[in-house]
């Protein structure tokens, strides 16, 4: 009896480990993968700031070495990605009687080469948007870097995601 739970461990260790890499994002990548690089993101957007490019490029660096044990690589690893910041946006979004916007809404838009070169099947090239809305009262200058770190935290999960979970 004591040795039932002994058993139930080892096997559920050697059904895990034959299948693949695992994440706890529910990624599943293949044993044979084991380097990834990820190239600066260029700035091609007029209105982003410089840093964006570097903030983007090391939040998926980040987002590799937190949920994955893929080796990073300067050049030639298994994944490869590559990208541009093709928009950065803002717009009004809600306009009051006056004729006068009481909420923005901050866009950038991000364009993906996703590059696997042990199953070309999941290549992509693909272009990411997302968003975060704000009060037209707040000054934009003092909220631009939290509503920035927002956006590409979900643009990152849905690179991530988009290479990985096949959802």
């Amino acid at each position: 009896m004591i040795r039932l739970p002994y058993i139930c461990l080892i096997a559920l260790l050697f059904g895990v480990s034959s299948c693949g890499i695992y994440s706890f994002s529910g990624a599943s990548i293949s044993n044979e993968v084991k380097s990834v690089s990820i190239n600066l993101f260029k700035n091609v957007a007029s209105l982003a700031p410089p840093v964006l490019s570097n903030t983007l490029t090391e939040a998926l660096k980040d987002k590799f070495s937190s949920e994955t044990n893929l080796l990073p690589l300067n050049s030639d690893g298994d994944l490869i990605f590559s990208g541009r910041i093709t928009n950065y946006s803002i717009n009004p979004i809600a306009i009051q009687t006056d004729e006068t916007a009481s909420k923005n809404r901050l866009s950038i838009t991000v364009k993906v080469k996703f590059v696997n070169i042990i199953d070309e099947e999941s290549n992509y090239d693909k272009t990411f948007s997302r968003y975060a809305d704000y009060e037209s009262s707040q000054d934009f200058t003092s909220i631009e870097e939290s509503l920035n770190e927002e956006i590409v935290s979900q643009l990152i999960d849905d690179i991530f995601n988009e290479a990985f979970t096949n959802w």
